[in-house]
């Protein structure tokens, strides 16, 4: 059995399991997606059972939606950490300005995106061409220098 024909023997029963564990049908749909295309890479998966078969997809499904549950956290953390509130930014953009202006260009067009024009920390990325890890890390070390700057003007 290939799997075009695993395709249409599962894909009513695999694509009601996704959707039940999925909070959006899309997001259902890209879970059957990801499994059938690692069915692709297995090349004993055409040897089992059926039930075995569903079992198998059941599994992939699972572990590939507990997976983005966890990136979706770890991305919401740091984006928490990092969150507007924290920047003891004042309500004059004077001020603002010219605190910015004492980062390092490249930090300070950071925090513009990220704050101001409220881009995420993947689409800065990609702007600019760095991971995303390195645009929170850099973000991050803005915040710090930034909270310095801060609390010196307020002394």
């Amino acid at each position: 059995m290939e799997v075009c024909d695993l395709y249409e023997s599962l894909k009513d029963d695999v694509t009601r399991y996704a959707r039940s564990i999925a909070k959006h049908a899309y997001e259902a749909d890209d879970l059957v997606q990801d499994a059938f295309m690692k069915a692709l890479k297995e090349p004993n998966l055409a040897d089992l059972p059926l039930h075995k078969q569903k079992a198998w997809f059941f599994r992939v499904i699972k572990n590939r939606m507990i997976d983005i549950s966890r990136r979706e956290k770890r991305l919401v953390s740091w984006e928490d950490d990092l969150d507007a509130a924290v920047l003891p930014v004042s309500s004059r953009n004077i001020e603002t300005t010219e605190w910015l202006a004492r980062l390092p260009q490249s930090q300070s067009d950071i925090v513009f995106k990220r704050f101001w024009l409220g881009m995420s920390s993947q689409e800065i990325g990609e702007q600019l061409g760095m991971p995303a890890a390195t645009v929170r890390y850099k973000l991050q070390t803005a915040i710090k220098k930034l909270r310095k700057i801060w609390e010196e003007d307020m002394k």
